[in-house]
């Protein structure tokens, strides 16, 4: 009596590992933006805890940011593009800013990211 064999064949096994291989360098590629914008996250978030924020100046505002983008290592994004507005009396500070990832080639891909203090509310 002869045995079905089973398994996988040669190019199932290639098929699936090209699409771990594809897999890992997207996770490599596309991490290290969403690290830096939980930074940005984080930052924005120690500012509005932050009790002198409605007495703050908007240079104030940028300044601090840019000393805690330096410990945090945040290089996308400086104060000077932070948006500063009121809303109902509040002290809104918000980040707005895209990157673009090369991926392979002529393959990039581009994440938008936005924040601000009234995302925790």
């Amino acid at each position: 009596m002869k045995k079905n064999q089973q398994g996988m064949t040669f190019f199932g096994v290639m098929f699936v590992g090209m699409a771990i291989v594809l897999g890992a360098i997207l996770m490599m590629k596309l991490i290290p933006p969403y690290l830096e914008f939980w930074s940005v996250q984080k930052i924005i978030g120690v500012i509005a805890k932050d009790s002198a924020l409605p007495s703050m100046t908007p240079s104030e505002i940028r300044s601090s940011f840019d000393k805690r983008a330096i410990i945090d290592t945040v290089t996308v994004i400086k104060g000077k593009d932070l948006e500063i507005g009121k809303n109902r009396g509040e002290v809104v500070v918000s980040a707005n800013y895209s990157v673009v990832v090369p991926i392979v080639a002529n393959l990039s891909a581009l994440i938008e990211f936005q924040t601000s203090t009234q995302d925790g509310k």
